[in-house]
């Protein structure tokens, strides 16, 4: 299997810097990630977000306990931080976490370059009827919980909370 392109994108009526803090917290991504992923930081709280921070979690996929490492390889705040899986279930996985400023609100922009570790016509049925669902619904669960938590964190926020354009190519 050839490496695959997840986007999604979500604007709030917010300064940047006030979006970039939020996604920035790696302790954050528990309360942004599925409950039955039962996702779990490892690493030492508080997590200094630069480049070359390492942050080790736990998830479950399918009831199947699976230990994650990524590296922060680039981080610019508020612009931009990108991280890489060092071990995982992956072959590999690049996410690169994108903040532009534009017309009053900030665009988030996640983009995930991943390949599986298994090749082939089996890696790519594995993708089409499972990985790509998986990514989807991880996503579109992200997208409506950080609106929740902006809402109630910001009450005045304008937001575009309608169903999320993940795209998968």
């Amino acid at each position: 299997m050839s490496s695959k392109i997840l986007m999604v994108q979500q604007a709030f009526k917010l300064d940047i810097s006030k979006v970039f803090e939020f996604f920035s917290r790696p302790e954050n991504l528990e309360r942004i990630t599925p409950p039955d992923l039962h996702f779990k930081i490892l690493t030492p709280l508080p997590i200094k977000m630069e480049e070359g921070a390492l942050i080790e979690y736990k998830i479950r996929i399918s009831f199947i306990p699976v230990r994650w490492k990524t590296l922060i390889s680039k981080f610019e705040a508020p612009r931009l931080f990108v991280d890489e899986q060092i071990s995982g279930p992956y072959a590999k996985w690049h996410h690169t976490h994108s903040f532009i400023f534009k017309d009053g609100y900030t665009i988030v922009e996640d983009k995930v370059e991943y390949t599986l570790p298994i090749s082939g016509f089996i890696g790519d049925l594995v993708n089409k009827f499972y990985i790509e669902r998986m990514l989807k619904k991880i996503f579109e669960y992200r997208f409506y919980t950080i609106s929740k938590i902006f809402k109630q964190d910001f009450p005045y926020l304008d937001l575009d909370d309608s169903k999320p354009n993940i795209t998968i190519a």
